[in-house]
């Protein structure tokens, strides 16, 4: 069986669809976001199968990983969400088949899917964060609001699109929220509602694209609101004056490095009354849905949605077999 062995480039250009060779697009898997990465892949798949790539579907929730190699795949774009998929587990198995895959490689993904992980990293490298601390039942309670005060965010920290987050405005609220983040994940994090703004930088080959702010009606930016609902706002431009988001750029750029990441991703931030943007989390498997934030700033730069599709790919020769 052969292996992978990096290459030294983040992607390669490729000039004719042949290049890649047969492509597998992963995609729905067993997470909670099972739903969402079926959208995700099936228009990844359109896309690539418009300009002429040899791509299929493969799912692995219903066929073995092996088959990858016995069905004579070449790569793989990995637009599986959630755990399974963007936190390192099918990217070792890749590894392990010696399929080149798109994006972040095994430690970048595990690092981008713990928030945990994240902040501490990001923290260290001078990326600002909300305040927060670690929930283990309720002993830490009253200390959250003590030290972070209300509303708080409450969350698991490895499940993505806003799955087990709460958003907490009374005390009372607080064991509730707990109780329905370790449900997902045993660690969970509390963090300070940051009011001002949200917005989210897209990184593409190395290279920041505008930033988006959003605006949702809904008590936050929830799983609702970031695939179905026809009532959240997405500005690009932002609204920042260039200095400040030149600064987000700079940030999400800086959490990448931090967390190992790679290829292609998203980085969400908030920022406070001060204009001080805040790191929220990193998504190194981002959605790439109707709603979906990546595509849209990749068209504020003239990249359609096929041509997005086509360099997140070239991103996979990063891993090449031995």
């Amino acid at each position: 069986m052969s292996r992978l062995r990096a290459t030294g480039v983040e992607f390669r250009k490729v000039a004719k669809a042949r290049e890649f060779g047969h492509v597998a697009v992963l995609m729905g898997g067993a997470s909670a976001e099972r739903e969402v990465s079926l959208m995700s892949g099936n228009a990844v798949l359109e896309a690539l199968v418009s300009r002429g790539v040899d791509a299929a579907g493969f799912d692995p929730a219903e066929r073995p990983l092996t088959e990858l190699v016995a069905n004579g795949f070449d790569r793989v774009f990995i637009a599986l969400h959630g755990p399974g998929g963007e936190d390192g587990a099918v990217q070792g198995a890749l590894e392990w088949l010696g399929v080149p895959y798109t994006g972040s490689g095994v430690l970048g993904s595990a690092v981008g899917m713990d928030k945990l992980r994240t902040k501490r990293l990001a923290g260290a490298a001078g990326v600002v964060t909300p305040p927060w601390l670690l929930l283990t039942g309720a002993p830490d309670f009253e200390r959250a609001v003590m030290e972070l005060g209300l509303p708080l965010a409450v969350k698991p920290a490895t499940q993505g699109s806003s799955v087990g987050m709460s958003r907490v405005d009374a005390a009372g609220d607080l064991p509730a929220a707990w109780r329905a983040a370790s449900a997902l994940d045993p660690v969970v994090i509390a963090e300070r509602w940051i009011t001002a703004g949200e917005y989210t930088v897209a990184v593409l080959q190395g290279e920041a694209l505008p930033a988006i702010r959003i605006e949702t009606p809904r008590a936050f930016y929830d799983y609702q609101a970031k695939y179905f609902a026809d009532d959240t706002r997405y500005l690009i431009p932002c609204g920042l004056a260039e200095p400040a988001e030149s600064a987000l750029k700079r940030m999400a750029l800086a959490t990448f490095a931090a967390t190992g990441a790679s290829g292609w991703g998203r980085v969400d931030f908030v920022m406070d009354e001060s204009g001080q943007g805040m790191l929220l989390e990193i998504n190194t498997v981002p959605g790439m849905t109707s709603h979906s934030l990546v595509p849209m700033a990749a068209r504020a730069t003239g990249i359609d949605f096929a041509e997005l599709v086509w360099r997140v790919l070239e991103t996979s020769f990063s891993r090449e077999r031995n």
